[in-house]
């Protein structure tokens, strides 16, 4: 990161400058490095300005908008710092909303800067027009409509700030057009700081309380606005007080899977012995989570608005607490602040749940062990084999579908910033996720999986990667169908499947069309090799799984599930 830029270094009188100039000078000071784009008329001034800049932030052109955002979020998370998306106005601005949508429910800090039609044309349904603030006013933290050249810095300076500031999320800022043309003489802002609250001591001690009084506590750590240092503080905690830690959904890189005190994600096809611990738990200590439908089993896990055990939420947005659970004790905080003072309470001299949690961790454990298959490619496998050759710190990243649950259940993430993937639900973000992996830390290994559908969504961004060099390894799992899409047919609608099966091309021979190396794996014993040929590659290689459309999850097959329909259906009499 750019050292930061002193109140003392900015002139007080500059030489006009057009808005674009101004966009991109505030960029530069609030410690922007690279910026995701595809390219429009309403936004050339700020890219001009870029092209000044380039020894200082870097131009990524992106083939969507919609990629463009998942990278800009992707980089956040990875950073820490906003992930910059610039796009056009209209078509470039609606493209760009699901990744503002995925940054929003994944807490990431990102900033997307939108073109606008001219002043003079507002509210007449120009070209290309949109109402910003509807569409972007349920999703994002904050929308912020520029119209004139002189407010340029203190709109950026805003964005910045909300952006990471209590809990980080999306912020969309609105260019008019002329603006980035017109000619002004304006003081930059200083850079921004991020601003957190902090625990209070008699919080603190009341936590400390609930703990002493515990005989089956459990962690669910989640959320957003951690580092590496945060992270490790949360380790030291819970290695003082032995306690058994669960991740929330698509969370599972704030521990690492190996240690210990790590006993499973509770995710989407959670294991169901981790669902008994968490029903039989009599202390509940939420940190960073917002308990959110796809960490809570539906809503499941706890009684609403009361829950039956005990609680204590810890989370940076006050407006989350109480939300939708009344806890015993709410904490405001920042993720780091908290993880480092939990880190200095006196520990409980021989905690009376140490057993409860080995046995808790035994039975993750025996998750990792792939249960035997018919098929002639077993995908558990192809992912232990992966979690033991691939580095700890290799960064992972996939999108939506069921095709991640094998990732999930097989692979053990080896800690912080080493699983890019959307808590939203979102499809297609995986291939440009792991771009933006490699852009941020091109020395680590980054592997990409995606389904067959998922990659069809992004799958053109492979340009992008050959374009910048980038050495990434995509598996891309190829069953021929929307996976999730079936299982919830063959379940609700029985006989009448619509719409989930596909037509897909030959990916190994869609990667070469690219310039990557492909190739297609039909069996178990062939993947090691694969595996190894992609590591040892120099440049990207995907990796097409061919899957047996039967095994339609990493716990279940389309059989399986119509024999439950056919159980559950009443008989003729």
């Amino acid at each position: 990161m750019r050292p930061r830029i002193a109140l003392s270094e900015l002139e007080p009188d500059r030489q006009p400058r057009n808005g674009g100039e101004v966009v991109v000078e505030a960029l530069r000071i609030h410690g922007a490095d690279t910026v995701f784009c595809v390219p429009g008329e309403s936004i050339l001034p700020i890219m001009d300005a870029l092209y000044t800049v380039q020894d200082d932030i870097r131009f990524i052109l992106c083939r969507h908008e919609g990629a463009a955002g998942n990278m800009a979020d992707a980089y956040g998370k990875l950073t820490g710092k906003p992930g910059i998306c610039l796009v056009n106005r209209g078509p470039g601005a609606t493209n760009a909303s699901t990744a503002v949508h995925t940054a929003r429910q994944d807490s990431s800090p990102m900033i997307l800067l939108v073109g606008q039609v001219s002043r003079h044309a507002i509210g007449r349904e120009a070209w290309m027009e949109i109402d910003p603030e509807a569409m972007f006013g349920s999703m994002a933290k904050a929308v912020i409509r520029v119209e004139l050249a002189e407010r340029i810095p203190e709109a950026i300076s805003r964005a910045f700030h909300v952006a990471t500031s209590g809990r980080p999320g999306p912020v969309v800022v609105v260019l008019a057009e002329e603006l980035v043309y017109h000619k002004v003489v304006v003081r930059d802002a200083g850079p921004y700081f991020r601003v957190e609250t902090h625990p209070g001591a008699p919080q603190m001690s009341l936590l400390r309380q609930e703990l002493s009084r515990a005989k089956r506590p459990f962690v669910v750590l989640g959320g957003g606005g951690w580092t590496a240092d945060g992270c490790a503080a949360f380790q030291k905690f819970v290695e003082r007080f032995d306690l058994p830690v669960g991740t929330g959904f698509r969370r599972q890189d704030l521990i690492d899977n190996r240690h210990p005190n790590f006993v499973g994600d509770l995710g989407l096809g959670i294991a169901p012995s981790l669902v008994d611990r968490v029903g039989q738990a009599d202390l509940i200590l939420a940190i960073g989570s917002r308990l959110s439908e796809a960490s809570t089993k539906e809503y499941q896990f706890f009684d609403s608005p009361r829950p039956v055990q005990r609680l204590i939420h810890v989370h940076q947005d006050s407006s989350e607490l109480g939300r939708v659970y009344q806890a015993d004790l709410y904490i405001n905080s920042g993720m780091d602040l908290f993880a480092e003072q939990a880190a200095l309470l006196d520990p409980i001299e021989t905690p009376g749940w140490s057993g409860w949690t080995r046995e808790i961790r035994a039975e993750y454990e025996a998750t990792l062990v792939p249960p035997p298959v018919s098929s002639s490619l077993d995908l558990g496998a192809a992912m232990a084999h992966l979690r033991e050759m691939l580095p700890r710190d290799t960064i992972t990243t996939n999108g939506a579908g069921n095709y991640a649950g094998w990732v999930h259940r097989f692979y053990q993430y080896g800690g912080f910033r080493t699983q890019l993937a959307p808590a939203s639900g979102a499809m297609g973000y995986g291939v440009p996720a792991a771009i933006a992996a490699k852009l941020a830390q091109p020395h680590k290994t980054v592997v990409c999986f995606a389904g067959d559908g998922c990659f069809l969504m992004t799958g053109q961004e492979l340009a992008t990667v050959m374009q910048y060099g980038l050495k990434i390894i995509f598996i891309v799992f190829n069953n021929r169908m929307l996976g999730t899409v079936r299982m919830v047919q063959e379940l609700s609608y029985p006989d009448r499947v619509i719409g989930s099966d596909m037509y897909n091309p030959d990916f190994a021979a869609l990667a070469a069309a690219y310039g990557l190396h492909g190739v297609i794996v039909k069996k178990t014993a062939e993947f090691p090799g694969a595996l190894n040929r992609a590591m040892a590659a120099e440049k990207s290689t995907l990796i097409e799984l061919y899957c047996d459309p039967e095994v339609i999850s990493s716990r279940t097959t389309l059989s399986a599930l119509r024999k439950r329909v056919q159980a559950s259906e009443p008989q003729p009499q």
